[in-house]
């Protein structure tokens, strides 16, 4: 395995996510966090954890989130991958009349009128930023930007709205640079300050936008694709790590082809409107699909082409996978991926962890965050135990927890079933006296 990843080797800039903040999105009522700060606890810290010494972090490589079908733990995914979007496409002035496409908590009479809070903390090329908002439908409600450039929190900027005299309020500190009355002027009540800084070209900031847009990658049930990974098997180079990698997962492949599809105004359907149709190939102008078959030799050593669509559903995910994966661990990002265990066997689930959990593989501290219902990687052979947390609903609003509130024993309790036995909650209730009716 360390020749099939020889390539990740550089020293990274250290790009990572600390913790991360919800309340009063979807199925999350109250104040949820999420964290990837490493515990005191000592089991495989020189595995599954690194430090930041100059920043004075100890973080996770990676954490799994368990929990019941419906018990919220895709919503924290969700959370993110929103916060996502309005950092980098708020300022869009395609956006200008449009609502925020936020949801609040459904189930409280409170909780439906008022906003969504999010926070952010995190680590850009050896920084670390503190960012949150407050967001209803209608407007931005609150934004700051605490930054430490020397280690010192330094709070960059605060937006507030205040209803009664319909306006925003801001505050700057001395550290923070550019023409703010031109920002504050430009920036929409739709739209992030952060954002139209960036948009109006603001250098200070840029480097939070690009952590967000380049840093921040989210995969899984948001439409994975073939076509990072094809992308990487038009070069020699970049397909050989793809082969590598998916015939050490026992794929059997041979070879791959890929063929370049450009976006063609004619693949649109002839009855858009006009403006729909002149918005379309605006967006997507230089989008370019991929038509991909995978190669296998035939008993004669003939080489078979077969569409990547004609392979099995778990196949198709794990290329899909693979240039997500192998990009982050030679950048040392972030990924996130929701339902990892979809489609693909246990072993392989525990085998793309134990790429990040793997310091002479992972070289630039990248981490993954996932969520499963796969238990069998549920084992302190794995995971440390502030790796593993649990998301639970009770009176249909999600609480988030790590399994170290439970305190169990380092190293010799068998969590995969302390959980499936209901030790640490977060497991579907079965109603067992459920009867089918016949007919």
């Amino acid at each position: 395995m360390l020749e099939l990843y020889s390539i990740l080797s550089y020293l990274g800039d250290w790009n990572m996510l600390i913790d991360f903040t919800v309340k009063n999105y979807r199925s999350i009522k109250e104040t949820q966090t999420f964290s990837m700060a490493k515990s005191s606890s000592s089991e495989l810290a020189e595995t599954n954890s690194f430090s930041v010494e100059r920043l004075n972090l100890e973080l996770l490589r990676s954490s799994v989130i368990y929990g019941a079908n419906a018990s919220g733990k895709s919503n924290l995914i969700k959370a993110i991958k929103f916060l996502k979007e309005l950092v980098i496409s708020s300022a869009k002035e395609s956006g200008y009349d449009e609502d925020i496409e936020v949801a609040s908590f459904k189930y409280d009479k409170h909780a439906r009128s008022m906003p969504s809070e999010f926070e952010l903390t995190f680590v850009q090329e050896g920084i670390k930023y503190q960012f949150g908002v407050v967001v209803g439908k209608k407007r931005v409600e609150e934004e700051w930007l605490i930054a430490y450039p020397k280690g010192r929190p330094q709070r960059w900027f605060t937006r507030l709205y205040d209803e009664s005299a319909d306006r925003y309020y801001y505050k700057f500190s001395e550290s923070f640079q550019g023409q703010k009355a031109t920002y504050q002027a430009t920036t929409r009540h739709n739209a992030l300050f952060l954002s139209t800084c960036v948009h109006l070209n603001n250098k200070q900031l840029k480097p939070v936008h690009h952590w967000f847009r380049e840093k921040l990658r989210l995969s899984g049930i948001f439409g994975y694709n073939n076509n990072y990974s094809a992308k990487l098997c038009t070069s020699e180079d970049t397909k050989s790590q793809v082969l590598s990698f998916l015939n050490f997962a026992d794929m059997s492949i041979d070879d791959i082809e890929v063929e370049e599809r450009p976006f063609d105004t004619d693949d649109l359907p002839p009855m858009l409107p006009d403006d729909v149709k002149a918005h379309l190939v605006r967006e997507l102008k230089d989008h370019v699909d991929y038509e991909v078959n995978i190669l296998r030799k035939d008993s004669e050593g003939n080489m078979i082409p077969i569409d990547i669509s004609e392979e099995s559903d778990g196949t198709q995910k794990l290329f899909g996978l693979v240039g997500p994966v192998i990009d982050t661990l030679e950048s040392g990002v972030v990924l996130v991926i929701d339902e990892l265990h979809s489609n693909l066997h246990p072993k392989m689930v525990e085998f793309l962890a134990s790429l990040f959990n793997n310091p002479n593989l992972n070289k630039n501290n990248a981490q993954l965050i996932f969520t499963t219902h796969e238990t069998s990687i549920l084992s302190q052979d794995i995971f440390r135990r502030d790796q593993i947390w649990f998301a639970e609903k009770s009176n249909l609003a999600t609480t988030l927890y790590s399994l170290l509130e439970f305190s169990p024993r380092k190293s010799t309790e068998n969590i995969e079933l302390g959980y499936l036995s209901g030790k640490y909650g977060a497991l579907p209730f079965i109603n067992k006296s459920f009867k089918i009716r016949s007919f």
